[in-house]
C-alpha cells in the first residue's frame, strides 16, 4: 500500500469510555480523525477533548439513531419515537426518506442543527459521515451535499469498500459484514453519480470488518496495494458507559483500541511509507 491513510474513530461522544479511548488512540496511537455524535451523553466532553488535540481532524457523525434531537423545530418530530427520541429502525428511515418529502425536510433541519452545534463548540468540521451510513442513502445524500456546501465543509465520507476486502486474503469479516459491505458499496456508487464534489477518499475500509479492526486487519492493510487516499473506519472504546442493548460493539471496541495503539501496527504502516493524515489536510 502507498498513499495517504485516514484513520477515523466513529461515535466520538457516545459515552465517556469511547471518549477516553479516542483520546488515547490519537495521543498514543495511529488515530488521525474522529467524528462527534451531537446529542449523545458525552458529546460535550468530546468537544472539550477535541479542543485539547489540535492535530486530530474532527468531523460530524450525523445521527438519526441514538439519543435525542438537537433541533427544537417541531418538524423534526417525524424522526422521533413516542418518547421523543431517535427510535426509528434503519428500515423505516430508508422507506420514509424515499416516500416522504416532509421526512427529508426534517432530516435536513436536524442535520443542520447537529453541524451548527459542533461549530458553536469551537470545532471546524473536517468532514461529514454518519451513524449506520445513513448519509449514503441515495435519498439523503443530496441533503448532506447541500449541508457541506452551506457550511463550507470540504469532504463527505465515501464508503466504497472494494469487493476483495471480503476475500480470502483478508481476515474473516464480522457477521453479516459481506452483505453490509455490498449494500453500502452500491450506495457509494450511486452517491458518486449523484455528486462527487465532496468525495476526497479513493477507498474505504471497515464495513465488512466492523468491530474486527484488529492487528490482523492492519497487517493486511499494510500488505495491500491501495493507492490514493484510504479511510479506515474504527470504533475504539472502553466498555463502561456502553449499553449492549443499543450497540453491538462493546468488548470489540477495546480490541480495536489496542490495535490502534500497537507499536507493531505503527511500524508496519511506516515500513510501507503510508502517510497518516485526515480530511482537513487534504
Amino acid at each position: 500500500m502507498a498513499g495517504q491513510l485516514i484513520v477515523n474513530a466513529d461515535d466520538f461522544g457516545l459515552c465517556e469510555g469511547v471518549n477516553r479511548a479516542v483520546k488515547q488512540a490519537h495521543t498514543e496511537g495511529i488515530l488521525t480523525s474522529a467524528t462527534i455524535m451531537a446529542g449523545m451523553g458525552a458529546a460535550a466532553q468530546a468537544v472539550e477533548l477535541a479542543g485539547e488535540m489540535p492535530s486530530l481532524g474532527v468531523g460530524v457523525h450525523l445521527n438519526l439513531f441514538g439519543g435525542g434531537p438537537i433541533s427544537k423545530d417541531r418538524r423534526v418530530k417525524i424522526l422521533l419515537d413516542a418518547n421523543g427520541r431517535f427510535g426509528l429502525s434503519l428500515g423505516k428511515v430508508v422507506v420514509k426518506s424515499v416516500l416522504s418529502k416532509s421526512f427529508r425536510q426534517a432530516v435536513e433541519i436536524e442535520f443542520d442543527a447537529q453541524i451548527q452545534w459542533l461549530i458553536a463548540g469551537g470545532i471546524t468540521p473536517t468532514h461529514l459521515d454518519s451513524h449506520k451510513h445513513v448519509h449514503a442513502l441515495p435519498s439523503i445524500y443530496p441533503i448532506v451535499v447541500r449541508l457541506a456546501e452551506r457550511f463550507g465543509i470540504g469532504a463527505i465520507r465515501w464508503p466504497f469498500e472494494p469487493v476483495r476486502v471480503g476475500g480470502p486474503d483478508w481476515p474473516t469479516p464480522s457477521e453479516g459484514g459481506k452483505t453490509r459491505a455490498r449494500i453500502v458499496r452500491t450506495m457509494a456508487k450511486i452517491n458518486r453519480r449523484q455528486n462527487d464534489i465532496f468525495i476526497r477518499n479513493d477507498v474505504f475500509l471497515g464495513v465488512a470488518h466492523t468491530g474486527k479492526i484488529d492487528i490482523d486487519f492492519w497487517r493486511q492493510v499494510a500488505k495491500s496495494p491501495f493507492n490514493g487516499v484510504v479511510e479506515v473506519m474504527t470504533h475504539p472504546g472502553y466498555a463502561e458507559g456502553l449499553d449492549p442493548t443499543k450497540t453491538r460493539l462493546v468488548k470489540q471496541r477495546q480490541v480495536e483500541l489496542e490495535a490502534l495503539c500497537s507499536e507493531e501496527v505503527r511500524k508496519m504502516l511506516a515500513d510501507v511509507d503510508i502517510e497518516l493524515t485526515h480530511y482537513g489536510k487534504l
